[in-house]
């Protein structure tokens, strides 16, 4: 078969299921086409889902890895980006689990530290002038189950449609829905009991989301 070997000057050009072909066909320029296309973007989803930057770029780098890897098996059903943001998705679930397995070890030890912890928390935040909204909302995230924080992200900061966000999640539109009806019902009530002074009608959290298209 023969290859779709492109001049570098026309690369950039090509759609994304044109550079899944060119995949498909071994064409490893073609991921880097994606790489630096996709990168970006997933770095900052998955970012927002762990909260940490090193996991971060080690999630989106083993994502490509992935998708070379289980190149053959792309549903042509679903966008390139669907896919993509799956895999990043699930591979964040998969370390955001992983945590948790070893913080519930070391339970008798945060148990001991907490009520000092909040305690200077809650001082440091009260000298801060200024907070940054995406920096709140990780916080507050992280009392959301792996899949609300998951659906929340894509279809509130990612900007993904709702049939999107069901893809990526595995799951239907209508479960997405109620995922994001729980997460923003949650993360007002938190806003509101932390950050009183973040929770107007105006505040993020409380706009409604239109569907994206």
């Amino acid at each position: 078969m023969p290859t779709l070997v492109q001049p570098s000057t026309e690369r950039a050009d090509l759609s994304d299921r044109e550079l899944l072909l060119a995949l498909q066909q071994d064409e490893e320029w073609a991921l880097d086409v994606l790489i630096e296309r996709k990168s970006q973007a997933l770095l900052h989803h998955v970012y927002r889902m762990v909260g940490d930057r090193e996991d971060a770029r080690d999630i989106v780098q083993l994502s490509f890895v992935r998708v070379w890897e289980h190149r053959d098996s792309f549903d042509p059903r679903w966008s390139v980006n669907t896919w993509v943001y799956r895999i990043a998705s699930n591979l964040a679930i998969d370390l955001l689990r992983w945590k948790r397995s070893q913080l519930r070890q070391l339970e008798p030890v945060r148990r001991h530290f907490s009520d000092l912890c909040e305690v200077r928390q809650r001082s440091e935040l009260a000298r801060l002038g200024r907070l940054e909204v995406e920096r709140i909302l990780r916080e507050l995230a992280a009392g959301l189950t792996e899949k609300q924080r998951q659906v929340f992200l894509l279809r509130e900061l990612a900007g993904l449609s709702s049939r999107e966000v069901a893809q990526i999640a595995g799951c239907r539109e209508s479960t997405v829905r109620n995922h994001l009806f729980t997460a923003r019902k949650y993360l007002r009530s938190e806003l509101a009991r932390r950050y009183p002074e973040y929770s107007s009608p105006g505040a993020v959290l409380s706009a409604p989301c239109e569907e994206a298209t």
